[in-house]
């Protein structure tokens, strides 16, 4: 479902990431397939200097359908960012690319924190990160970060996801799986 990105599956993803619908909300703009290439290969080698965490997202077919990334990666801890072309819309794979990105942030590469910056506008958006029962609206508890993201507007909500509460969950619903396949058996 995720793989390292590389400058092969480049074509795909500039034209699924150009979509209107898509392309306000993708944090690496490019704006030909050129420059996509060339930010495809600045991304892969920021990964290697430890500034950054980048997965292309695949389908069950090995197709690419976008990308997943840890921006600003800093002392443990970055700012997620994701985007699906829009075929893929609603039809789950953003969770799953997700479970999949955090576990290996988390019990791998060591990260201790994920932040969301999310547009104010973007409701969408906002409601499936509230829906997610380890995900915490930091506003408050991260004041200063939330100033330093919004640059004196008010134009994004922040959002954290702890490695704490993202295991405490994990282990909790693993918790109720192995119950309630019990009571199935039983």
């Amino acid at each position: 479902m995720l793989k390292k990105r590389d400058t092969h599956e480049s074509q795909t993803l500039y034209e699924l990431m150009v979509h209107p619908e898509v392309f306000p909300f993708v944090r690496q703009k490019a704006y030909s397939h050129d420059e996509f290439v060339f930010l495809t290969k600045q991304t892969i080698e920021a990964e290697e200097r430890g500034e950054l965490i980048s997965r292309t997202i695949l389908d069950e077919w090995g197709t690419p359908i976008g990308t997943i990334n840890l921006f600003d990666v800093q002392d443990g801890a970055g700012f997620l960012g994701t985007w699906l072309g829009k075929p893929y819309h609603g039809k789950g794979y953003n969770q799953i690319a997700k479970d999949q990105f955090f576990d290996e942030l988390f019990y791998e590469l060591d990260i201790q924190s994920i932040f969301m910056r999310i547009r104010k506008v973007n409701i969408r958006s906002m409601k499936a990160a509230e829906k997610l029962p380890y995900v915490v609206l930091a506003n408050e508890t991260r004041k200063s970060l939330l100033d330093e993201i919004n640059g004196g507007e008010d134009i994004y909500n922040l959002y954290e996801i702890s490695k704490d509460l993202y295991t405490l969950n994990k282990m909790r619903t693993h918790h109720e799986v192995v119950e309630e396949h019990q009571l199935r058996e039983a």
